[in-house]
């Protein structure tokens, strides 16, 4: 009897912890990515972690950075012993170039090159702008915009303005149609947005490709556990979405796998929306998300 075909939009198997993967199924060539280096921000936990593993699956060595040393060398021991591949932890801020020039210097000097490049570090909560302190906005802003521009200027100058590479930048679509509680992130997410075509269109000569992921809700990451709606009827907008579902890492790490390999050759400026639709078809007003707000709003 012959194995069940995998379906069009059947989800990939996932873990809702920041754990490898228990089974793989090779979608794309096992070695598509053999011999190439990923520099990852926030590779240490969620979407970021499970990018890491499957980049590595399919050859890639990575390094996964980010400000917490612990948690990166515990995700580094996981991801080296599920893939085989080396895995090395650095500390940075995204937010201060001089940690990033530190933290590629030392990946460049332990791999001898970075052929791809993940931004995927960030920061948000739920709040009104009418509650929003000037010094969180100004938080968000600098974690997402300003990190991801500081660490692909790092990146250009220390290795892809000779060599090429790939860059993708885990963006967001809550800035499509507005999204209540959500001014900071969204900002942030459509400067990323604006950021990818104008580097795009300025460093295409130099053979380097800059694209975006905007993931829809994920489970197993931070941003659903603290931004979801806690009321039992919070459920309920999941069967809005067009595919009856949440996504998971493994669905966005696989659209970082397309983006980076040669199957996306030719692709550069744009953004891959991977959220079963659900932009299209989810509440953004205000009155239906009353009540999710965070605490956390004054940073």
């Amino acid at each position: 009897m012959s194995s069940q075909p995998v379906l069009a939009c059947q989800a990939p198997p996932d873990v809702e912890t920041d754990d490898c993967l228990q089974e793989y199924t090779y979608l794309f060539s096992p070695d598509i990515l053999k011999g190439q280096v990923a520099f990852i921000t926030g590779g240490g936990s969620g979407i970021g972690f499970r990018i890491a593993e499957v980049l590595m699956r399919h050859g890639c060595r990575t390094v996964i950075a980010s400000r917490n040393l612990q948690r990166l060398t515990e995700a580094a021991k996981k991801l080296s012993a599920a893939t085989g591949q080396r895995c090395l932890p650095l500390v940075l801020d995204v937010r201060q170039p001089q940690t990033i020039v530190a933290a590629v210097d030392e990946a460049l000097k332990e791999f001898g090159k970075i052929n791809i490049l993940v931004n995927n570090a960030a920061g948000n909560f739920l709040c009104p702008a009418s509650s929003l302190s000037f010094n969180a906005y100004k938080t968000v802003m600098d974690i997402d915009a300003l990190g991801t521009f500081n660490v692909s200027k790092v990146l250009y100058e220390k290795s892809f303005r000779d060599h090429g590479g790939a860059i993708v930048n885990i963006s967001a679509t809550l800035h499509y149609k507005g999204q209540a509680l959500q001014v900071h992130a969204g900002s942030a997410k459509a400067a990323i947005d604006a950021m990818a075509k104008h580097l795009a269109v300025e460093w295409g000569p130099n053979r380097i490709r800059v694209n975006n992921i905007a993931p829809g809700p994920i489970s197993g990451t931070e941003g659903v556990r603290r931004l979801a709606d806690p009321r039992p009827s919070g459920n309920s907008i999941f069967q809005l979405i067009p595919l009856q579902r949440m996504g998971n890492k493994t669905e966005i790490a696989h659209g970082v796998l397309y983006l980076v390999s040669p199957l996306a050759s030719y692709v550069t400026g744009t953004t891959l929306v991977v959220d079963g639709g659900a932009w299209l078809t989810s509440p953004n007003g205000f009155s239906s998300l009353l009540g999710t707000a965070s605490h956390s709003a004054k940073l």
